[in-house]
């Protein structure tokens, strides 16, 4: 059911919770050329944190700063695309269970039919994770 899985990185950026930052960063990151290829977001009082996968991770960071986006770090994520059916992310957690590696957090996205589902996950041990899922 894994289609591929390898080690990448997510930019996190936390900001003041109000309604427009998301249509801003998103759209300072598409007059750049960036491509967002996943993204999640949650409030936490009056901040809000937002994790994006982008097809240039450096380039986006310099945008957003550029931009007076201060609060931004980089973290390293396992990124796995799935086959689009039931059960694709049953087998993985699963397996990640069953080699008890800690799932710290975890997005993703999907389209209705014929391309993969993406799911971006945070371990505690992120190379334990890869090295378990390829040998799935």
């Amino acid at each position: 059911m894994i289609r591929s899985v390898s080690l990448g990185k997510e930019i996190a950026v936390v900001v003041e919770n109000k309604v427009g930052i998301l249509a801003s960063m998103s759209r300072i990151l598409a007059d750049h050329g960036i491509n967002i290829e996943g993204v999640a977001g949650y409030e936490a009082g009056n901040e809000a944190k937002l994790m994006f996968v982008v097809t240039d991770t450096l380039r986006a960071k310099e945008a957003l700063q550029k931009a007076g986006y201060n609060k931004i770090k980089e973290n390293e994520v396992v990124i796995i695309d799935l086959e689009n059916k039931p059960g694709a992310l049953k087998g993985i957690t699963a397996k990640m269970a069953s080699e008890n590696i800690d799932i710290r957090y975890m997005y993703g996205t999907t389209c209705s039919e014929g391309c993969p589902a993406r799911v971006i996950v945070a371990t505690a041990n992120n190379e334990k994770a890869l090295l378990a899922l390829k040998s799935k």
